[in-house]
């Protein structure tokens, strides 16, 4: 299950760019259509993010991308993401799902 970008919005939105994140795999939550993770600052719901996720020792990088859905906490805390894959490759779900 993945979701999708809307194209040519007839709302008139302008896409914005994507922002890069990478992450270790230790310090995220896998699910099947998304990931979770802890983050220090927090990220506006809606944002498209390419995502690098670095495994456990000599493990290959997965890349992929997804969109922030839920960003909940405060400054004290941290904050909780929730991202929704948007692109994920044949290859590159495997071994997410190694991963978890």
């Amino acid at each position: 299950m993945s979701a999708r970008k809307i194209e040519n919005s007839p709302l008139g939105l302008s896409p914005r760019p994507t922002q890069c994140l990478t992450l270790s795999a230790s310090s995220v939550h896998i699910r099947k259509t998304g990931i979770e993770f802890h983050n220090d600052v927090p990220l506006t719901p809606w944002t498209e993010m390419t995502v690098t996720l670095q495994g456990p020792g000599e493990a290959k990088r997965v890349n992929f991308t997804g969109v922030v859905v839920e960003c909940a906490g405060n400054r004290a805390e941290g904050y909780a993401i929730s991202m929704l894959f948007t692109h994920v490759s044949r290859q590159s779900q495997a071994r997410l799902m190694a991963y978890s």
